[in-house]
């Protein structure tokens, strides 16, 4: 099928638009997306300076690229990258390494920081050290706690996040099945979240875009990411039926 806005063969489909797409005009309507995203949710600012949560995998690295690509010409906002070495789970030295390398090529400043380094124990002795406490929990708060600490010692503004659409519908669905209204807040483009001058925040400028469509975006932009999935992501039993669920529905629909 031809490209609905050219006459180049088309690599993608999107049903709630009817419209099939080339690879040029799939990544022009992705980076369309998130320009309107940004401008319509205020998410940045003038000045700005935005530090991008990078694991090396494909949401935070297409959210990187696509930040580059849109400020490159603005000399008022600065975007950099940091990775929070966990040294084992979702980010490790070689997801580390990969986006070091990500950053190098497209001209990034890159910060990375480990649990080791800051915590003087590596995951797997924190995880011995509190045997109740879930992987997903210990893991969370000293990631977010460490991320927060680090992005404001570099004098950033903001903390861009690589959440998808699909990470959004998870946790709106999860936080109404707890009955969690805080965590249901931080939910959106910016999240709603405690007013304290030492908390920066986040943004999600992807938060409204596929998951499938990053993935293929970040394929068609030949983004190098890692596609290493966290070994403890089966003990979150909510967070995998809540997925589960969610794309049956899809199916279906």
């Amino acid at each position: 099928m031809k490209c609905s806005f050219c006459s180049k063969q088309s690599i993608y489909f999107r049903e709630n638009e009817g419209h099939y797409f080339c690879e040029n005009h799939f990544s022009e309507s992705i980076e369309k997306k998130v320009r309107k995203n940004i401008r319509s949710n205020n998410l940045i600012g003038k000045k700005d300076k935005i530090a991008v949560a990078l694991s090396g995998g494909k949401d935070s690295s297409s959210t990187l690229f696509l930040l580059k690509k849109i400020f490159k010409n603005n000399p008022n906002i600065e975007i950099i990258a940091i990775t929070i070495d966990q040294g084992f789970g979702c980010v490790n030295e070689y997801n580390a390494a990969l986006a070091s390398g990500f950053c190098q090529e497209i001209g990034v400043k890159h910060h990375i920081f480990s649990f080791k380094q800051e915590f003087k124990k590596t995951f797997k002795e924190l995880v011995r050290k509190n045997p109740k406490s879930s992987y997903c929990s210990i893991c969370g708060v000293l990631r977010r706690y460490l991320i927060n600490k680090k992005v404001r010692e570099l004098g950033c503004t903001k903390l861009a996040t690589g959440h998808n659409l699909d990470d959004e519908c998870q946790s709106i669905l999860m936080n109404v099945i707890k009955g969690d209204m805080m965590r249901l807040a931080r939910t959106g483009a910016m999240p709603m979240m405690a007013k304290n001058p030492k908390f920066i925040p986040r943004i999600k400028p992807l938060f409204n875009i596929p998951e499938s469509e990053v993935l293929l975006f970040a394929k068609t932009n030949k983004i190098k990411f890692s596609g290493q999935s966290c070994p403890f992501a089966k003990f979150n039993s909510l967070r995998g039926e809540t997925e589960q669920y969610l794309n049956n529905l899809e199916k279906k629909s």
